[in-house]
């Protein structure tokens, strides 16, 4: 694991870079967030923003979202991976805004987890996003980036999680999430990290590795 003065370069460097970052997926209200979250799992946010205006615009609510029936949600949502799926859980979702949350998204990770199809780093991503409470979801490219800059070396997004927030200051969490997605989207891919166009190169332990 790096000291703190390598954290702290890394840090620097990653808003030196990434001054601007924030969520790509458009939303309008905390349940806008909390469903174009949900919908992003296994696709991306371009495909996300194309089917939430229409969806939006038949359930523009809690209230009208959970009398829906959910083959006609799966219609709408087809161009993301897993309609059938996340159609159901978004009808799930509205009926326990509705019955249990007063059709108000909840403001605490606890709460969250008990919506269907709602995991830690949805549930984060809505925290952070929403509410600006403190803190850091680890998606694909949280946990491919901290790992290859030794921010972290867990196995899992849990295990990658807790180090990231035993290590990094809670103010820097919401930042830190939006930097690294970005670096790891822009630059450090997956299959091909583009190491020599990297401005982390000189404090990345992996670049001459990969």
């Amino acid at each position: 694991m790096i000291n703190l003065a390598q954290l702290n370069q890394i840090l620097a460097a990653l808003g030196a870079a990434y001054p601007n970052a924030k969520t790509e997926l458009h939303f309008g209200s905390p349940y806008e967030l909390l469903i174009a979250t949900m919908l992003s799992a296994q696709t991306t946010d371009r495909q996300v923003n194309q089917v939430t205006p229409v969806l939006f615009s038949h359930f523009p609510t809690p209230e009208a979202l959970a009398t829906a029936d959910p083959r006609y949600v799966a219609e709408l949502i087809k161009g993301v991976g897993l309609h059938n799926t996340k159609a159901r859980h978004l009808v799930a979702t509205a009926k326990i805004l509705l019955e249990r949350f007063q059709c108000q998204v909840p403001q605490t990770l606890a709460e969250l987890l008990t919506l269907p199809g709602v995991g830690r780093k949805t549930a984060k991503v809505v925290l952070a996003n929403a509410f600006g409470k403190p803190a850091l979801a680890v998606d694909t490219h949280v946990f491919r980036v901290s790992r290859r800059l030794g921010l972290a070396g867990g196995n899992t997004p849990e295990q990658v999680e807790k180090e990231l927030e035993d290590t990094i200051p809670s103010h820097e969490w919401i930042a830190t999430h939006h930097r690294l997605i970005q670096h790891g989207r822009r630059v450090c891919k997956a299959r091909n990290p583009l190491c020599d166009q990297c401005s982390l190169s000189d404090k990345c332990p992996s670049a001459t590795q990969v």
